[in-house]
């Protein structure tokens, strides 16, 4: 698609739900402010939009809306832009020799959509082969918490936790299906609440038909990929 950077194009990108490059689009100076700064910001620019929607502030609902969104966005939902937060997985050597795959399924995802910042909820499923090293299961699920926690895009979502996996087990046999539900389709838009949007990624091993068969049986996720 051809863009004439002209905001028509990009909203009409967005609706699109399609992932512009699998690296979170992040400013070179992304991280010169710190988190206190950017709440003070974001606190005004709340502040700014509830105004202009007709709110009264100075209602004892409203008030402290503008700081706890501002604080909600730095620290939780978009906690996962700071690279401080990436999860320290430690590897241990694979002792039990254990040679099959590994399936850690039914991950929580809680994430939000860049085009329309309304939530991703859903579910990960992701899998490994060692090559002689083990991740710490619960290293698993905060990799996919760290990554969730972002303006994202399903599909790149999960191939950054793909990546993320490769790198720290030091393997291309990694697995990762993502089921989730878009409230920007679900809440607005054509407002369907049944559907939800499937995404994969398979490395290594894992492009083999047999073995990506296996797990998706493990996980009993009926679809065709």
């Amino acid at each position: 698609m051809k863009f004439n950077n002209n905001l028509e194009d990009f909203d009409a990108f967005g609706d699109e739900h399609i992932g512009s490059c699998e690296n979170t689009p992040l400013r070179s100076d992304a991280f010169k402010l710190t988190n206190d700064e950017k709440i003070d910001i974001i606190k005004d620019d709340v502040r700014h939009i509830m105004e202009t929607l007709g709110l009264d502030l100075t209602d004892d609902s409203l008030r402290g809306t503008p700081n706890r969104v501002a604080k909600m966005f730095v620290n939780e939902i978009f906690g996962g832009l700071d690279p401080k937060k990436r999860p320290s997985a430690s590897t241990f050597e694979n002792k039990y020799k254990y040679g099959e795959m590994l399936v850690e399924k039914n991950i929580t995802v809680y994430s939000t959509c860049e085009h329309h910042l309304l939530p991703i909820v859903g579910r990960a499923h992701v899998a490994y082969i060692s090559n002689g090293t083990v991740v710490g299961l619960s290293k698993m699920n905060r990799i996919v918490d760290y990554y969730a926690k972002r303006p994202q895009v399903q599909e790149r979502l999960t191939i950054q936790i793909v990546k993320e996996l490769q790198e720290v087990l030091g393997t291309k046999d990694v697995a990762c299906v993502i089921d989730a539900k878009h409230l920007c389709v679900n809440s607005r838009g054509i407002r369907d609440i049944e559907s939800s949007t499937v995404t994969s990624e398979f490395g290594g091993k894992f492009k083999d038909m047999a073995t990506r068969r296996e797990f998706l049986d493990y996980i009993k996720l009926d679809t065709q990929f």
